[in-house]
């Protein structure tokens, strides 16, 4: 799961507070659980050494009510004394947790990040379409939004018998063709200049029909067609708000098969995809890195590689398990990190992907796992069995070839 579209606006020179916590309210008007939970966490990030205006920024946002009702979690990320950015997580976390540190907590953005997806949601009747743009998974959030009409206004039709009725009922056909035709367009445009990765197609029966059928390939390769919704005041927008959220749901687990699904034959090819602590890390540091993928142990909150330290230097390619390693790759002031915030870093920092998978979906060494640009003859080559329950590992290189491999979108 890509994640720039949620972190492209996150300042890289300046520490910033990461907090994941359990956001479920005790009741419709209660938030008292909720506040005493920050609280604690507040006392923490103090003990980092965080800013007071970034602590009080965070202090006023926590206060605000989240609207998703039931359990769930909440990731916020702030710094230079403001919220930077405000995410719901479906389900809360198995603990809260808060960090202030050069850099957030990538792990915790990729729960977030798989729960995101862009859709466009197009409303159409006979005369027109309203397109809104969302950026979450609630159908009710404001959207970018825009509305086109078609122009032609002979949209119903009457009995008027005989042959004019014949001549009428043409003309109005006609009007509906080309003002799906017109939709369409508009259509075709957003869609390709805002990349959704879903559009949601609902309103009337026969405009929907024509729209359809009048898109270009990318924009009906993404198409759903969702009953319930309409231009028109009166219809019933919880009914419909879960016929979306269910549309949502199965685009989010398309796209996390698909990365898994890709992982699996490229690993049993022996192609450009590894797994394990060393081998990943070595991708990691030349920057081969296309998706990385981790259990959802690995993921956390709490990370199970959490306790867990590695040595960085002063960018994030600059990671390895020993001192030694990061000097070697030009490190003058070696230092130890979480390895959670280490690795998650290290993907970020090179536009890489992460995708959280089920931990009986895949098996992934150590918990983690990578998905490659390309490959070549310095590229570790794994392969990983079991023995007495224990892991190991038969090192090689790929001898010979080059492989260069065509990225996930």
């Amino acid at each position: 799961m890509r994640l720039d579209r949620i972190t492209a606006d996150l300042p890289a020179d300046t520490p910033i507070a990461t907090v994941v916590l359990d956001a479920t309210r005790e009741s419709e008007t209660g938030d008292q659980a909720v506040l005493t939970r920050w609280k604690d966490l507040r006392r923490g990030l103090e003990s980092q050494q965080a800013d007071e205006p970034t602590l009080a920024a965070l202090d006023e946002r926590i206060r605000t009510i989240s609207k998703a009702a039931g359990k769930h979690g909440r990731v916020l990320v702030a710094g230079r004394g403001s919220v930077l950015l405000d995410c719901a997580l479906a389900e809360p976390p198995a603990a809260d947790e808060a960090i202030y540190d050069h850099g957030p907590n990538v792990f915790a953005l990729a729960r977030a990040a798989d729960e995101h997806v862009r859709y466009l949601l197009v409303s159409v009747d006979r005369s027109g379409a309203d397109l809104t743009l969302h950026e979450s998974a609630a159908a009710h959030n404001a959207g970018v939004g825009a509305t086109l009409e078609g122009g032609h206004d002979e949209l119903s039709k009457a009995n008027t018998g005989g042959r004019s009725q014949r001549r009428y009922e043409t003309r109005v056909e006609d009007s509906w063709d080309r003002n799906a035709e017109a939709v369409a367009a508009e259509l075709d445009r957003v869609v390709s200049e805002r990349r959704p990765e879903l559009v949601v197609l609902t309103g009337d029966i026969r405009a929907r029909s024509l729209v359809a059928d009048s898109v270009g390939q990318h924009a009906r390769e993404l198409l759903v067609l969702v009953e319930g919704g309409s231009r028109a005041e009166g219809v019933k927008p919880e009914v419909f708000n879960a016929r979306v959220a269910a549309a949502l749901e199965q685009c989010r687990l398309r796209r996390r098969e698909s990365v898994l699904d890709r992982f699996r034959q490229l690993q049993g090819q022996d192609g450009a995809a590894v797994t394990g602590r060393e081998d990943v890390l070595a991708v990691l540091r030349r920057g081969q890195v296309s998706e990385l993928v981790i259990t959802e142990a690995v993921a956390g909150t709490p990370s199970s590689l959490a306790a867990k330290q590695l040595w960085v230097g002063n960018g994030p390619l600059e990671i390895g398990l020993t001192q030694q390693d990061v000097v070697d790759l030009g490190a003058t002031a070696p230092h130890q990190v979480r390895a959670d915030l280490a690795l998650g870093r290290a993907a970020l920092a090179q536009g890489a992907g992460i995708t959280v998978a089920d931990d009986a979906a895949l098996t992934l060494a150590n918990g983690v796992g990578a998905l490659l640009r390309w490959d070549d003859a310095a590229t570790p080559n794994e392969h990983v069995f079991t023995q007495s329950a224990d892991q190991h590992r038969e090192g090689g290189n790929r001898q010979g070839r080059r492989q260069a491999l065509t990225e996930p979108r």
